[in-house]
């Protein structure tokens, strides 16, 4: 992360107030909220709240990943997005959207779906990365770039009434990776919105907890969900949470990968 030394102007005191008089955050808190990056990859359902409530908070640097363009089927829960925007690609529709909340940072649209060293290059610039992505495919390269990197992960799911949040950190070695929870061998869907349905609020719900998620880690407060997997079950709104170990054995962050 970047220098946090600079003082923060009189406008950012009084936009990030509230933030401040929290004991947890204060001043140095907030400073080093305004110098993170972080990379969301997907503007939809989750990415949508992660990136409205980050912005909102003064994260630095948004840099959002999404080669889709917006729908009229996402306007029932990808809050980021507006009729008027239809056919626009999303992360260029984010930003829009962003910047009219809070100008004073800064937003990088990128449309493209990363991979490879691409993928690898832009999270290794951040400071923590979000996965609000919809498929494996996407979710196992995130998790391989977040483990070659050290770079912390908040991952984030929901379909249906179901949904699902933890914290991936490979700066501890100790600690689990996505492999270790989810092997490779799952469901690939692409769309399972489109198959199954999914619960309005509960993408928000999943969402801006995995914003409260980056900020806590950006900031250094609380106990991030390393080792945790939240559970939600939105029909009946009650949370389970279960806990998981890394895997000794895992391709991707065990002992002899």
């Amino acid at each position: 992360m970047t220098d946090t030394s600079a003082d923060l102007s009189d406008d950012q005191l009084l936009r990030y107030s509230r933030h401040i008089l929290l004991d947890d955050i204060g001043v140095e808190g907030q400073a080093r909220i305004a110098a993170a990056r972080v990379l969301i990859v997907g503007a939809g359902g989750l990415g949508a709240p992660a990136a409205l409530y980050l912005a909102a908070a003064g994260v630095g640097t948004l840099t959002i990943a999404d080669a889709d363009t917006v729908d009229l089927t996402n306007l029932q829960r990808q809050i980021v997005h507006d009729q008027s925007r239809i056919g626009m690609n999303k992360a260029r529709s984010a930003r829009q959207t962003l910047a009219a909340i809070n100008p004073e940072i800064r937003i990088e649209p990128l449309e493209e779906r990363l991979a490879g060293e691409r993928l690898q290059a832009l999270v290794g610039a951040a400071d923590v990365v979000l996965d609000c992505s919809d498929n494996f495919a996407t979710r196992h390269a995130i998790n391989r770039a977040c483990v070659a990197a050290r770079v912390p992960l908040v991952s984030g799911a929901a379909v249906s009434f179901d949904g699902q949040l933890t914290t991936f950190d490979a700066r501890d070695n100790a600690a689990p990776c996505y492999h270790c929870l989810f092997g490779e061998d799952g469901d690939a869907s692409d769309s399972p919105c489109a198959t199954f349905g999914v619960f309005a609020p509960l993408t928000g719900m999943i969402g801006t907890a995995q914003a409260a998620e980056a900020l806590k880690l950006l900031v250094g407060i609380g106990k991030p969900l390393v080792g945790r997997l939240l559970l939600l079950d939105a029909r009946n709104l009650a949370w389970r949470e279960m806990r998981y170990r890394k895997d000794p054995a895992c391709p991707v962050c065990g002992h002899h990968h």
